[in-house]
């Protein structure tokens, strides 16, 4: 359970914020009167995020910040104030204060859904400080922890990648499919950094309007344009002395791209319609599952930001290309999510496991983690069999003639629940079942002999081989979908 903790002296305001987060059952929220209480709290209970007043009755709030900051710089705090202090909040952000919203504003049904919103964010970004992520086979400290889980040759490069690059300040790239774990790969990088007490931000590009994303990393005056009441510090100045991850940064527009060019040269930028040049001091690690190469030359990437992200580039291999790891992803996986799940499943089935193997994983990590949450969902043993896995998962290991001639309303069923998984890659996922389907069923056609199937397709004999290997497709006597090897 996540803790919260409000520090103000004001009872009315802190019974507001009380009755604000009563009904977040997975929020513990403590408040705090005084400075010194609360720096009681804090040690006792270490909160994941803290909503300070700026006026306290024994210490100003910045100072409190300051201290809060000296116990742990990795604590997200939200000043809450009056508006005639902001400047002071403002201050406050400079030095790496999460966020800050007016009292007066508390008490409208807007603002206070934004505030929950807020709260849950800094929430999160806390829990990407926080908990450890474990690489390969280290040892997990006790509570909760993160694990990039893998002993294929393709992961125990990443690994060795990672270690090269933490302690080295550089610019670091993670390249990979959706749903490979980049994220998780970023933070261990800033855990095994030499930032590591210091903060670490994560913005997604592709999920803020490009009108919106230039202010979000840089800030913004008052009045740079049309709703900007007030000044905002951006994430590349909030998080001075730490590590910001830009996920998806191949989705950004060529105007921002400038901008973050110009952070990367000389730790400078300015804000959204201001003149100040702001100086800054921050690690960059970007992710994205595009081809930025491929971006550069038709012009839609700038060549000289690609050649300053890629100082150094860690590539992420996709699942369906380490299906040695499977069995202990899934092991993994179970034990996690049936402990969260308050489930008392110990095992998978060997025939479940089969199935598993046979699907290719276009949505990758996230994609497997879904399935096994709707599983154990489902689950009512102490083992996980076939029957308790998604439709789809079980329809792909149908009878030889119903393969590559799927059923319009199965296609369906597909797609609706590749939506209802929260898929955000469902071009490359629906493209990977089609091409398996097409494939398997020219292949069994063809009785195996891929010379007949690449004439049949228009394809050269090694693209097919290629996209055999690709989508895990077995060529033996009758074809199938298993990951039991390849022939031909």
């Amino acid at each position: 359970m996540s803790v919260l903790l409000a520090i103000d002296d004001d009872p009315v305001m802190l019974r507001l914020l009380r009755e604000i987060f009563r009904d977040q059952l997975d929020l513990e929220f403590r408040t705090a009167s005084t400075a010194a209480d609360g720096l009681k709290q804090i040690e006792r209970y270490h909160p994941d995020a803290i909503l300070l007043d700026i006026n306290l009755p024994d210490a100003s709030g910045l100072d409190l910040f300051q201290r809060i900051q000296n116990v742990d710089a990795r604590i997200p705090i939200i000043f809450i104030t009056a508006s005639g202090t902001t400047e002071t909040a403002i201050e406050a952000m400079k030095l790496g204060a999460y966020e800050y919203l007016l009292k007066e504003n508390l008490t409208q049904a807007e603002d206070t859904e934004h505030l929950r919103e807020l709260v849950a964010r800094a929430i999160d970004i806390s829990r990407l400080m926080h908990v450890p992520t474990i690489i390969g086979d280290q040892e997990a400290p006790p509570g909760p922890s993160d694990m990039l889980v893998g002993r294929s040759p393709a992961m125990q490069e990443v690994y060795k990648a990672i270690g090269r690059v933490a302690p080295q300040d550089v610019t670091v790239l993670i390249l990979g499919e959706s749903g490979t774990g980049k994220e998780l790969v970023a933070r261990a990088i800033y855990q095994h950094s030499k930032r590591a007490s210091g903060p670490f931000l994560a913005i997604n590009c592709a999920a803020i309007p490009e009108t919106l994303l230039e202010s979000e990393l840089f800030g913004h005056e008052k009045g740079a344009f049309t709703g900007a009441d007030r000044k905002r510090i951006g994430k590349f100045e909030q998080c001075s002395g730490g590590t910001l991850f830009l996920d998806e940064i191949g989705d950004m527009t060529p105007l921002t791209q400038t901008k973050i060019l110009r952070v990367l040269q000389e730790q400078r930028f300015e804000r959204v319609g201001g003149n100040e040049t702001v100086q800054t001091n921050v690690r960059l690690i970007a992710a994205t599952n595009r081809d930025l190469q491929k971006l550069v030359t038709v012009g839609q990437f700038r060549s000289d930001l690609y050649y300053r992200l890629k100082v150094f580039t860690i590539q992420l291999p996709p699942l369906r290309q380490r299906s040695d790891d499977l069995r202990l992803l899934v092991d993994y996986f179970v034990t996690r999510f049936s402990r969260e799940l308050g489930k008392e499943v110990h095992e998978c089935d060997p025939a479940a496991m089969d199935l598993l193997r046979r699907h290719t994983w276009p949505g990758n990590l996230r994609e497997l983690q879904s399935v096994l949450k709707q599983s154990l969902l489902q689950a009512t043993g102490p083992r996980l069999l076939p029957d308790f896995l998604p439709p789809y998962l079980r329809q792909e290991s149908r009878p030889s003639d119903s393969v590559g001639a799927v059923p319009g309303s199965e296609w369906e069923q597909f797609i609706e629940e590749r939506l209802q998984m929260g898929s955000e890659n469902l071009y490359a996922e629906w493209l990977a079942l089609t091409e398996r389907c097409l494939l398997t069923r020219v292949l069994r056609h063809t009785r195996g002999n891929q010379v007949r199937a690449a004439k049949i397709l228009g394809m050269a004999r090694n693209s097919l081989r290629a996209k055999v290997r690709s989508l895990g497709i077995t060529i033996e006597r009758s074809v199938g979908s298993a990951e039991d090897g390849d022939a031909g």
